[in-house]
C-alpha cells in the first residue's frame, strides 16, 4: 500500500473536510487558512499529492480529492476520532484538550491496533465532539442535525455535536453547562441581536449569542 507522510495525511484530511463542507473545488487559499500556512507551501504539497493521485488540481478550478484520496482521509479521520474517544473516556482528558494529542496519534499505521482500540471502546459511532467515526470500511454514519439558532421557539432536541471545536469554545460550553447529550428547549429568541435563551435538561436556563447557538448542533 502506498504510504503518505504525516504532513500529506494532514493536508489530505483537511482537503476532504473542506470538500465535505460543500466546497466544490477547494482553493489553495481555503487550504492555506485551514492549515495555517503560506499559499506557496500549499502549492508544493498539492504537487506531491497530485503525483500520488490522491487529489486532482487544476489552476482556477481548485482541488478535488480522488476516491483513493478519500480512503486515506477517512482512515486518518477514523484514527483521530477513536483516539479522541479513548483520551476522554479512558484517560479523563477534557474534550478541549484532546485535539493536539489525537493529531499525533492519528498517524499510527498499525491496522490491528486501531481494530483493537475500536473493540476496546465498544465500537463508538461518534467522537467527544459529536462527529461521526468512519468504520473500518470508510462508511460514515450521519444523523440529521440543526444548529440551535435554526430551531423554533418551544422546539426541543438533544445536543449531538459542535461545529467549532476550538479549545476556547469548548471551555465556554463547559462553563455554561452545554454538553454533548444534553436535552434542550428553545425558550426565546431576541429579535434585536438574535441571542437565544434555552433550557438545558429541564432545569438550567442559558442565554447565548447567535454565533454560539449557530455552532451547537442539535438532533431534533
Amino acid at each position: 500500500m502506498m504510504q503518505l507522510t504525516h504532513a500529506e495525511e494532514n493536508y489530505l484530511k483537511a482537503i476532504y473536510q473542506l470538500s465535505e463542507a460543500g466546497k466544490k473545488g477547494v482553493s489553495t487559499n481555503d487550504i492555506s487558512a485551514e492549515m495555517k500556512t503560506k499559499p506557496a507551501s500549499v502549492s508544493d504539497m498539492l504537487r506531491k499529492l497530485g503525483e500520488k493521485e490522491v487529489i486532482e488540481y487544476r489552476k482556477y478550478y481548485g482541488v478535488h480529492i480522488t476516491e483513493e484520496g478519500k480512503k486515506f482521509a477517512l482512515r486518518t479521520i477514523r484514527k483521530q476520532r477513536l483516539w479522541e474517544v479513548f483520551l476522554v473516556e479512558k484517560l479523563r482528558f477534557a474534550w478541549d484538550e484532546v485535539a493536539e494529542v489525537a493529531d499525533e496519534l492519528e498517524h499510527v499505521q498499525s491496522t490491528i491496533l486501531i481494530q483493537r482500540l475500536d473493540e476496546y471502546l465498544g465500537f463508538p459511532k461518534f467522537d467527544p465532539h459529536g462527529d461521526p467515526i468512519p468504520d473500518e470500511y470508510g462508511d460514515v454514519r450521519s444523523r440529521p442535525r440543526l444548529p440551535i439558532n435554526e430551531i423554533d421557539i418551544n422546539g426541543t432536541g438533544q445536543i449531538v455535536a459542535v461545529k467549532d471545536s476550538s479549545a476556547a469554545f469548548l471551555r465556554y460550553l463547559d462553563k455554561v453547562g452545554a454538553y454533548i447529550g444534553a436535552r434542550i428547549k428553545v425558550l426565546e429568541k431576541v429579535e434585536f441581536d438574535g441571542s437565544i435563551e434555552i433550557l438545558v435538561d429541564n432545569k438550567k436556563t442559558i442565554f447565548m449569542s447567535k454565533d454560539v447557538a449557530a455552532n451547537i448542533l442539535v438532533m431534533v
